[in-house]
């Protein structure tokens, strides 16, 4: 691929397997939910009669992703959840059916590192006219990797420190071990202070950002920047197998990073090539096909 960007029409679990093994570096998507949305395209994933039908799915086009992944690559998978409606298979009506843990359990199972769940807080969630239950207003972002060792640039997504919360007067002793917080052991406060920065924390508050040209929901590119700039380096391939909008595109160029997606509605294809080439004069060089 020799474009900053290249957008593929088609069904992903076809398109993948036309990628050359270990070319991607990370892979940044949020797949269609399931049983929320009917995007206008036959053979789409979202529909399928049941949770268990829609994990299998899930998997099989995540044993491609894998086949194209670097061994050092990670994936950032963000899935929302949703309530049963009739009867689906071993569900009562209004139970929360738990399709991002059962996706992400199922990954793990199939050879998956699993490694962190995120949480995306929204500030700015759609409301609900619920009455028995708290609104829903997170989501999930699931760190994947396909080896134990991956690349990850902590200091590329460090947040400020606020080391306040020890109080005007205390001296935190620490012990633990050497890969949680034993760095801290024997640190004053003073010394804790000296330190800006701490690692990036598995809770994003990151309110919904529509984008006007699309009629569903978007990634907020706010999302996407900590996945980009803690999975990749500069020039290396991402892949969006669920594109969409191409908010994932739109970021992956932005910070100098190649792209490559697959979306199976042609009408949604274009509006990512032409979200990306409309930014393009800012943030790339290269072209978008």
């Amino acid at each position: 691929m020799t474009a900053a960007a290249t957008i593929l029409t088609g069904d992903c679990r076809e398109l993948l397997r036309t990628l050359d093994a270990e070319s991607v570096q990370c892979v940044i998507t949020s797949p269609p939910y399931w049983g929320l949305r009917d995007y206008g395209v036959s053979d789409q994933i979202g529909l399928e009669p049941s949770p268990q039908e829609y994990v299998r799915q899930m998997v099989e086009v995540f044993r491609e992703v894998r086949r194209v992944l670097r061994n050092d690559g990670t994936v950032w998978l963000n899935l929302g959840d949703s309530y049963a409606t009739g009867t689906p298979p071993g569900l009562k009506p209004k139970d929360l059916i738990g399709i991002p843990w059962r996706v992400a359990l199922a990954l793990q199972e199939d050879g998956w590192w699993l490694r962190s769940d995120i949480i995306w807080a929204k500030p700015n969630p759609m409301p609900e006219s619920v009455t028995d239950r708290p609104a829903k207003a997170h989501e999930y972002v699931f760190l994947l990797a396909k080896s134990e060792r991956y690349y990850y640039d902590a200091d590329a997504v460090k947040v400020p420190a606020a080391w306040e919360r020890w109080g005007k007067h205390t001296t935190p002793k620490y012990s633990g071990t050497k890969s949680s917080v034993g760095w801290m052991t024997n640190k004053t406060k003073a010394e804790l202070e000296e330190r800006t920065t701490a690692n990036l924390r598995d809770v994003w508050t990151v309110p919904t950002h529509a984008y006007s040209e699309a009629h569903f929901a978007t990634f907020p590119p706010k999302l996407i920047e900590p996945c980009v700039l803690a999975g990749t380096k500069e020039g290396d391939l991402i892949l969006d197998p669920f594109t969409g909008a191409g908010t994932t595109g739109l970021v992956a160029t932005r910070k100098g990073r190649r792209f490559i997606g697959t979306e199976l509605n042609p009408d949604y294809a274009n509006m990512a090539r032409n979200r990306i080439v409309n930014d393009a004069p800012l943030f790339m060089t290269g072209a978008v096909e």
